[in-house]
């Protein structure tokens, strides 16, 4: 584990608004300009942590779209 990690694990976790309560959830954490996207069933788990910056970069690409076209790209 990586020192911005550790500081994830004492970070507030937070789950989506728009999550149903189902068991498809992932919470985000942030701490010292580092996100942490972990699993919510699995908190003590692997922790995918990026740069502040990646993760605005991320929700901006979900808002316009941009994943869906990604995913369709070479499929019929």
């Amino acid at each position: 584990m990586t020192g911005k990690t550790v500081g994830l694990s004492a970070a507030n976790w937070t789950k989506s608004s728009f999550s149903s309560g189902g068991d498809n959830c992932v919470e985000v954490a942030f701490a010292d300009g580092t996100t942490g996207i972990r699993d919510s069933k699995v908190v003590q788990g692997p922790v995918l942590a990026v740069t502040a910056d990646a993760f605005t970069a991320f929700l901006g690409g979900v808002k316009r779209d941009e994943l869906s076209v990604i995913a369709r790209q070479g499929r019929p």
